[in-house]
């Protein structure tokens, strides 16, 4: 029996960049353009060949792990997922052989802050054992990169190299033809304990695969998008409400209020007296009345009065009264005047 894909998302990760959004939740529940990230995160896999039928490996970590397991329960109830927990941060590759009893056959594996618009379509007929998908970066510095001989091969993965000769950044978005090849490399990764400050990383795991004679290739990104700090969020945020995230034709009856678009306000949020965009997303449940918002991202349950924000993030259920200027709150919160 032919082994269904495989798409493996590590999770586990305490999304200390994008604090204090995440002392209350795992980072891919963070909202972004009207849903989470982990609602963009799945709609990236549309075109992938046999996803309707694909099991989800989701890597979670101890502490919120079972936030993900409920939002999955309730927003996708359909899709097959498979829990696994790692229970030290022990890096990439760690989180992945955590899930070693799964990876079996072809596999997708992508880290739960990346977010790529890409046609998969091809995949289906593709003969590569693996694929890294990169995309050309002014300094690649902060980056992986991918070294590319002869025929497009990649000879080998930088984990943030020193020079800007070579601009290929991987993007954290692999296919495997056998996910087996991958775990096996991971294992001899951790029997040489080719790590860094304690933490494996998957470059090197894939480095061996290579080693070992494994043909990947690169695929060029045509979108990368980022959720992984408070900054990478807004951009994205501005993205996906220019690429179709919006719902500006469907807000009625604001009455008071101003719409400039791109926005998206969910239809259980109440806006009043207020001017809102462009670029804002506001969440179930959230109350605005008597402000102007610009560029900001407001949780579901929030509560805004009379005030004047831009490049804010507004966590769930937070109160803000009376505040000008740029604010990032976590759940709960309040900033009252």
């Amino acid at each position: 029996m032919t082994e269904p894909l495989k798409i493996a998302i590590p999770m586990a990760g305490l999304g200390t960049r994008l604090r204090p959004l995440t002392w209350s939740k795992p980072k891919p529940l963070v909202s972004l353009a009207g849903r989470t990230v982990l609602d963009h995160l799945l709609d990236m896999f549309k075109t992938v060949p046999g996803v309707e039928t694909a099991e989800y490996i989701f890597i979670l970590g101890p502490v919120m792990g079972e936030q993900i397991k409920e939002y999955m329960a309730k927003h996708h109830p359909k899709t097959k997922v498979k829990y696994v927990v790692q229970h030290e941060m022990c890096g990439q590759s760690d989180a992945l052989w955590q899930a070693r009893a799964y990876l079996k056959g072809p596999m997708l594996m992508v880290f739960s802050d990346t977010l790529i618009e890409n046609d998969y379509s091809f995949l289906a007929k593709d003969k590569a054992d693996a694929i890294a998908w990169v995309k050309a970066v002014p300094d690649p510095r902060r980056f992986g990169v991918a070294e590319v001989g002869a025929g497009g091969i990649v000879t080998r993965l930088i984990e943030k190299p020193r020079d800007v000769n070579n601009n290929l950044a991987v993007v954290g978005f692999y296919y495997f033809r056998q996910g087996e090849e991958l775990v096996e490399a991971i294992e001899e990764q951790i029997k040489r304990n080719v790590s860094l400050k304690g933490e494996f990383y998957l470059v090197d795991a894939i480095n061996i695969l290579l080693e070992k004679g494994t043909k990947m290739r690169i695929e060029n990104v045509e979108t990368w998008l980022d959720a992984g700090t408070s900054e990478a969020l807004l951009d994205t945020n501005r993205y996906l409400l220019e690429h179709g995230r919006g719902n500006s034709h469907e807000i009625k009856d604001l009455g008071d209020t101003v719409i400039i678009t791109p926005v998206n306000v969910h239809p259980e949020a109440r806006v009043s007296c207020s001017i809102i965009g462009p670029h804002v997303s506001v969440g179930a449940g959230a109350v605005i009345q008597s402000s102007i918002l610009k560029d900001t991202i407001v949780g579901p349950g929030a509560h805004v009065t009379n005030c004047l924000l831009e490049g804010s993030i507004l966590g769930q259920n937070v109160v803000v009264n009376g505040q000008a200027g740029k604010l990032n709150l976590g759940d709960q919160s309040w900033a009252v005047k």
